[in-house]
C-alpha cells in the first residue's frame, strides 16, 4: 500500500532535496533512504520481521526517526515510550507491547538494567544504545555494522497492518496501547497535508518530543510530500526563533506552553518569522487571550487542533479564527461528529454533551484490550470523555474533560471557564484550575498560576480579582503561585500533579 512506498518515492524523484536537518547534520532523501535501508537490514539479520515490535525510549535524535521510517518501510511495529518512564510502568509497557528490541540512551541505561529480569520479550542483542558504550548493550553503530548501504527491499503491506502502539497510560492503572495501522497513518499523511496546506516546498519544524503522537501530524505529511523536516533536540524558544529565520520554516506544531514561551521571545514576529505559513496549537486547549495575542502578532497563520490519539480531530482553520476564535473548528472531510447526552442521544446546538466522532484515523482498538476498546468505541463512534457543544454553524467549542468537572454546591463548574477568566489578569501568564474536596460545597476550585517575571501581585490579590468576576459557584478558595507547571512528555499541563502537590500527596 501507499505508506511503505513513500520513502522510496521521494528518494527516486527528489533524491537531492533536503529531507532532514538535525543540528549540523543535513540528509537528502537519497541519503535518508540508504540510512533507513541499513536499519531494516539490521532488524532482518536478527530475525525481526513484519509485525515484530521495536520500542524507542530516547530524546529526539535521528536514530528514533530511523526506526519510525523502518517501521513504515518494512512493517516493523514501533512503540514510542516516554524517557520519563521508570520502574513498574516501563516493565508493564515493554512486556505488554512484546517489544523485542529497545532503542535508548546512555543516561537511561541504568534504568533499564535494573529491570532486565522482568523484561520478558526483549532479546539479548535487542538492548540498543544511541550513544555511549557499556557492557550488556549494543551500540547503534555496531548494530548496523554488518548492513549494506542500500535501500530496503520491498515488503508488501496492507492498510490493516499495524504501524505503531502508542500508550496513553501505564504508569498507573491498565496499559492502553493505542493501535495505529498503516492505513491510519496514510490518512494522517493525506488529511493533514490538506488541513495544514503542506506542500512539497514546505519546511517543517518539530521541536516537541517525537514520542508524542502530535509529532505524526506533520511527520506523515512530510513523508508524503517530500518536504524538509527540521528536527530539534528539544524545545528552546530562542533557538526555535533562530531556526525559523535560518531555515525558512513554513509549518510547525506547538503545545500551548511552547506558544506562550515563543510569545515572550524577542524576534517572534512577522519580520523575523515571516516565512511561517502555519503555526498549529495542539495537545491542550489554548486560552483565548493567548490565541488573540498570537493572531494579532502573526495574522493569518494560526491553526488549532482538538483531537484524541485514539482517532478523532477537529481543526480550526486560519480562515476561521477571526469569526470563531473561541472554537476548535470543525471535523475535516471524511470525519463525523456528534454531541450526545449520557444516554447517547444527540444534543441540539448550543447544548453541552460528550463529544463523539469517527473518521479515517479512528483506531481499531487498544492492543490486547477488547474490554477497554468496547468502552471507548460504541457502535463505531469514539467516545472522547470531553464535554463540548456546537454552535448553529456546526463549529465545536470545548467545555472540559468529564473527569475534570467540579461539582460545587450541586452545580457543574468547568475549570476551563475559570481559566479563561483568570488568564485575562495582566500579571498571569498561565493558569490551571482543579477541584478539591470541601466539607461545605462537596468540591471547591483551586487555581494555580504562573506570573510574569516583574509581577508584584499577591496570590490573595489575584483570588479577590477573580472572585469578583465569576459566579458564586466558580469562586476559587485559593490561588497558588508556581514558577513552572508540571508537564507531560506531550507538553500538557498535569492538573492531577498540581492537585496532588497542593494536597501534599
Amino acid at each position: 500500500m501507499a505508506l511503505n512506498t513513500l520513502l522510496s518515492r521521494q528518494a527516486t524523484y527528489r533524491p537531492d532535496h533536503t529531507a532532514v536537518v538535525f543540528g549540523d547534520t543535513r540528509l537528502t532523501w537519497s541519503e535518508l533512504e540508504t540510512r533507513v535501508g541499513r536499519v531494516v537490514d539490521a532488524f532482518s539479520q536478527r530475525g525481526l520481521t513484519k509485525g515484530d515490535a521495536v520500542a524507542t525510549m530516547a530524546d529526539n535524535c535521528l536514530e528514533v526517526l530511523d526506526v519510525y521510517l523502518a517501521a513504515a518501510t518494512a512493517g516493523i511495529v514501533v512503540v514510542p515510550l516516554s524517557p520519563m518512564l521508570r520502574g513498574k510502568g516501563l516493565v508493564t509497557l515493554l512486556n505488554d507491547s512484546g517489544a523485542k528490541a529497545l532503542l535508548t540512551m546512555d543516561r537511561l541505561a541504568d534504568v533499564v538494567d535494573d529491570l532486565r529480569d522482568d523484561l520478558a520479550a526483549l532479546v539479548d542483542d535487542g538492548f540498543l544504545l544511541v550513544d555511549g558504550d557499556r557492557e550488556g548493550w549494543t551500540t547503534y553503530d555496531d548494530y548496523l555494522a554488518g548492513s549494506p548501504e542500500a535501500p530496503a527491499p520491498f515488503v508488501a503491506l496492507a492498510d490493516e497492518d499495524v504501524f505503531n502502539l502508542i500508550y496513553s497510560s501505564g504508569t498507573t492503572g491498565d496499559p492502553k496501547g493505542i493501535v495505529h495501522t498503516h492505513g491510519i497513518r496514510t490518512a494522517y499523511a493525506t488529511g493533514f497535508s490538506t488541513s495544514y496546506r503542506i506542500h512539497p516546498e514546505s519546511v517543517i519544524l518539530h521541536s516537541g518530543s517525537l514520542v508524542f503522537n502530535g509529532a505524526f501530524l506533520t511527520l506523515m505529511p512530510w513523508l508524503l510530500q517530500g518536504t524538509t523536516f527540521v528536527l530539534m533536540a528539544s524545545f528552546d524558544a530562542e533557538a526555535v526563533v533562530e531556526t525559523i529565520a535560518a531555515e525558512g520554516v513554513t509549518h510547525m506544531m506547538v503545545v500551548p506552553s511552547q506558544l506562550i514561551g515563543l510569545m515572550d521571545t524577542p524576534g517572534f514576529d512577522a519580520e523575523t518569522c515571516g516565512s511561517l505559513e502555519m503555526v498549529c496549537s495542539v495537545g491542550a486547549p489554548l486560552h483565548l487571550e493567548h490565541k488573540l495575542a498570537f493572531t494579532e502578532r502573526l495574522p493569518g497563520r494560526f491553526y488549532e487542533l482538538y483531537g484524541l490519539t485514539e482517532g478523532f480531530v477537529t481543526v480550526l482553520d486560519r480562515d476561521h479564527v477571526e469569526d470563531k476564535p473561541s472554537s476548535v473548528g470543525i471535523p475535516p472531510p471524511l470525519y463525523e461528529m456528534r454531541i450526545v447526552d449520557d444516554g447517547g442521544r444527540d444534543m441540539p446546538a448550543n447544548e453541552v454533551g460528550e463529544i463523539v466522532g469517527r473518521g479515517p484515523i479512528t483506531m481499531p482498538g487498544y492492543h490486547g484490550r477488547p474490554d477497554l476498546t468496547a468502552q471507548a468505541i460504541r457502535d463505531g463512534w469514539l467516545h472522547s470523555g470531553d464535554l463540548g457543544y456546537v454552535d448553529d454553524d456546526g463549529f465545536l467549542y470545548l467545555v472540559d474533560r468529564k473527569k475534570d468537572l467540579i461539582i460545587s454546591g450541586g452545580a457543574n463548574v468547568y475549570p476551563r471557564d475559570i481559566e479563561e477568566e483568570l488568564i485575562q489578569h495582566p500579571d498571569v501568564v498561565d493558569v490551571a484550575v482543579f477541584g478539591v474536596s470541601d466539607t461545605k460545597w462537596g468540591e471547591t476550585p483551586i487555581a494555580a498560576v504562573r506570573l510574569r517575571a516583574d509581577a508584584e501581585t499577591s496570590a490573595d490579590d489575584i483570588r479577590d480579582w477573580l472572585n469578583a468576576r465569576v459566579s458564586r459557584f466558580q469562586k476559587v478558595s485559593n490561588v497558588i503561585v508556581r514558577d513552572a507547571f508540571p508537564l507531560s512528555t506531550a507538553g500538557k499541563t498535569l492538573r492531577r500533579v498540581l492537585k496532588a502537590d497542593y494536597l501534599g500527596e
